[in-house]
């Protein structure tokens, strides 16, 4: 019994350390995840051997990691090859359009809670009648006990940003890519943080259906046929997707009367500035929520440049794919024929720029169930509606500074070619699964293989994964 026990795996800690027989499973291995996001760190001014105990230590943790991981190469000194803190271990390019599971990450380890009303306190901002409900300033009183500051800045630097998009069109006689300017960022949001948008933007349908929101603020279509009767909650401006029964062009109408934007998404674009997402030259003025019931869709479009670039989209409550093409073409209600399909999981914020904003099209098919997404977006200012005056405390937003910054600030004596080269892969903060450093044949294969893949089955319906 005695030399069975002396047997028992690393990750046994985990069932036998009277510290960690108090938590849960999915505690251990979200703390697993956490701390080996960090390895890198903590290990920066200890030997190889120490940082092989540390990572082990960590790997321990988790009771889902097996005798797998036992087999690592202790003969090798370099232990980012296969320590947990690796970039290597588990970040595949395509990591960040997978669809996330339904558990808190470890991304959301330094605040599990829902920050934003934290935020807004902190802000001066109360939600009214017109702008939130009392219930949804509500935060919970048992904080973590690192400062706000602090938590925000280690989820920052944990957002995962994709911006190799790929997908080559022959546009005007040349060979285009299409998804230039496109680049999908994951990890904004906490799991928390969608459940108080999504019940938020259902208090906001209620008030429209009852007609407690401005004349053109709330739009409810009926459905008339498949694919038609997505709602649509406007603030900042109201748009006109096409000519109307009075004869305005499709565009911004001037003389529209919609609601100002509600305190809790004006801490969204702060948010979405603060973290490097959309740029501060192009603070969003405007959004619009799109509700989606079951087979609802938006038809193949480029956005009108009423709006300037760069403008992003946020996606909640159900995964869905988003269709691109230069050319492409409705198959039937909901249905439609494009070049590639991007899947958009839960809370994710794509941003379009480029040619993937003006060069290519791009639709969502018919979504299999209940979707809500935002578009945030800045008005060009000639544009701009009579009497619209702008919001005091989207002014002078700044990006947070990520670690780059903050070291080139406490000691200047670090190379340029490091700084120049490390700022590249960090830029913006988080995980940047961009291809980075591949040669040209690489990109190529890749367009080869995501071209032929898309063409095979480039027919995009209302059936999930498809």
């Amino acid at each position: 019994m005695d030399e069975q026990q002396h047997k028992k795996p690393p990750n046994s800690r985990s069932h036998t350390d009277p510290f960690l027989v108090n938590y849960t499973t999915s505690d251990l291995r979200t703390a697993s995840e956490f701390l080996a996001t960090w390895l890198p760190f903590l290990s920066r001014d200890l030997c190889t051997r120490c940082t092989q105990s540390l990572s082990d230590r960590i790997r321990s943790i988790d009771p889902g990691e097996g005798s797998q991981n036992d087999t690592a190469d202790d003969g090798d000194d370099n232990c980012d090859a296969h320590s947990l803190g690796s970039w290597k271990d588990g970040v595949e390019p395509n990591s960040a359009v997978e669809t996330p599971a339904q558990r808190v990450s470890w991304a959301d380890m330094a605040q599990e809670d829902d920050e934003f009303g934290e935020e807004e306190n902190n802000n001066g901002h109360n939600n009214g009648d017109s702008n939130g409900s009392s219930d949804l300033a509500k935060v919970v009183s048992e904080k973590p006990t690192l400062p706000r500051e602090q938590r925000e800045y280690i989820r920052f630097m944990n957002v995962r940003r994709k911006k190799d998009f790929i997908c080559f069109e022959r546009v005007n006689g040349k060979l285009v890519n299409i998804l230039e300017g496109l680049e999908l960022h994951t990890g904004i949001f906490s799991a928390a943080e969608q459940k108080r948008i999504v019940g938020y933007v259902a208090s906001l349908q209620e008030k429209g259906r009852k007609g407690e929101l401005k004349e053109r603020t709330f739009s409810a279509p009926q459905k008339w046929m498949r694919g038609k009767g997505r709602q649509t909650i406007q603030f900042g401006c109201c748009y006109n997707y096409a000519v109307d029964r009075d004869g305005n062009p499709p565009g911004i109408l001037p003389n529209a009367l919609v609601d100002p934007i509600p305190d809790l998404f004006k801490v969204i674009i702060r948010r979405l500035i603060k973290w490097h997402v959309l740029p501060p030259s192009c603070v969003p003025d405007s959004c619009i929520v799109n509700i989606y019931e079951e087979g609802d869709c938006i038809p193949p479009h480029i956005d009108n440049h009423d709006f300037v670039r760069p403008f992003c989209t946020v996606s909640f409550l159900s995964e869905c794919n988003i269709v691109f093409g230069s050319n492409l073409k409705i198959v039937g209600p909901g249905e439609f024929d494009g070049s590639i399909a991007i899947p958009l999981p839960l809370g994710s914020v794509l941003v379009l720029n480029g040619n993937g904003a003006d060069v290519a099209k791009h639709c969502v098919p018919a979504v299999p169930t209940k979707r809500i997404s935002i578009t945030f977006r800045k008005m060009d200012p000639s544009k701009r509606p009579f009497g619209y005056v702008p919001e005091p405390d989207l002014q002078g937003i700044q990006p947070l500074a990520y670690e780059v910054e903050q070291e080139k600030k406490s000691s200047g004596h670090r190379s340029n070619h490091h700084t120049k080269r490390h700022n590249k892969d960090r830029r913006g903060g988080g995980r940047n699964d961009a291809m980075g450093s591949a040669n040209r044949s690489d990109r190529f294969s890749e367009f080869r293989d995501s071209n032929l893949s898309s063409r095979s089955a480039n027919r995009w319906s209302r059936k999930p994964g498809s």
